[in-house]
């Protein structure tokens, strides 16, 4: 991928700056890293003893873990979708 291709965007995730770059517009990485800010917010509200590196290993599994359920679902509802038309 050509460096002119792609945005650069500096988006602040727990206090900490980075630059993001990729095809995403800048509007979209910063949903995502307000996302992510929330996120890691949520799991130390929770637990303020865990280091920025473990939160942001738990954040990654929790949002993994959301992505596979919603994965899940949207398989199920294609195959009762198509049971539907046959």
């Amino acid at each position: 991928m050509s460096q002119t291709n792609k945005t650069r965007t500096t988006v602040d995730i727990y206090g900490k700056q980075y630059t993001i770059m990729g095809k995403a517009n800048a509007h979209h990485v910063r949903m995502v890293a307000t996302l992510v800010d929330d996120k890691m917010r949520e799991i130390h509200a929770a637990n303020k003893s865990l280091d920025t590196t473990k939160l942001a290993v738990l954040t990654a599994v929790n949002t993994m873990n959301d992505y596979m359920n919603l994965e899940k679902q949207y398989e199920e509802l294609k195959r009762s979708i198509q049971m539907k038309e046959e």
